[in-house]
């Protein structure tokens, strides 16, 4: 076996998160400040996957005091602590970029029921 893809087994967690476009959900990420470490909320919508293995990633969106962020997480890293289902959305794309241009309820996700 290749070298890159036995550390790359090492990496994978054994039950990924299931993270399905359109959701919302809450990222429990590891944020280090200095020698101290905490875990940061990050609640949003998922606009896009890609990637497959150690790399695999999604993108979550919200607006943050009129702005958009966007942020990218990776699936297996050990700094997402855990992905919280809050809903499911009803889609029928697999990439959300559309939202982007969307301000007020015409950038909600109706949800899937």
């Amino acid at each position: 076996m290749d070298a890159l893809k036995l550390i790359a087994q090492e990496n994978i967690k054994e039950q990924k998160p299931q993270v399905e476009i359109g959701s919302t959900v809450k990222v429990y990420a590891k944020i280090r400040e200095g020698e101290r470490e905490r875990i940061q909320i990050f609640e949003g919508t998922v606009i896009a996957k890609r990637g497959s293995g150690v790399a695999e990633t999604f993108t979550v969106r919200r607006v943050s005091y009129g702005v958009g962020v966007e942020k990218v997480f990776p699936v297996h890293s050990p700094n997402v602590e855990k992905v919280e289902l809050v809903r499911k959305g009803h889609v029928r794309r697999s990439k959300l970029y559309y939202l982007r241009d969307r301000v007020g309820k015409a950038a909600k996700v109706k949800e899937k029921i």
